[in-house]
């Protein structure tokens, strides 16, 4: 499963308000039964403006989607679907991302 595919949500608690996931987990530990992931939804969602830094946005078909970084978390792979889009463009706005979560710049 590679770096920054994004995939469908098949949680169905979650993924009315989150459709997709971008996993940021690294493709070295595909081993293991669990992905790190990067919750999107839909940006028209909020009333406030992202946090550009921390919030980049995603274009898939004629939607843009809020990366939700702040709520990144590990999901067991049955929740994980297939991969309908690659991110790998996004991969230094996300790598950003996590940097400013975890350290603050």
């Amino acid at each position: 499963m590679s770096q920054f595919s994004i995939h469908q949500n098949l949680n169905p608690v979650s993924k009315g308000l989150y459709p997709y996931f971008i996993n940021v987990q690294s493709s070295l530990l595909d081993a293991l039964d669990t992905r790190l992931v990067i919750p999107l939804s839909l940006k028209s969602r909020f009333d406030e403006k992202p946090i550009k830094t921390l919030n980049p946005i995603v274009t898939i078909g004629e939607d843009d989607f809020m990366v939700l970084t702040q709520q990144m978390a590990a999901i067991h792979l049955k929740n994980l679907g297939q991969k309908i889009f690659d991110g790998l463009e996004k991969r230094q706005e996300i790598l950003s991302a996590i940097d400013l979560l975890i350290t603050g710049f």
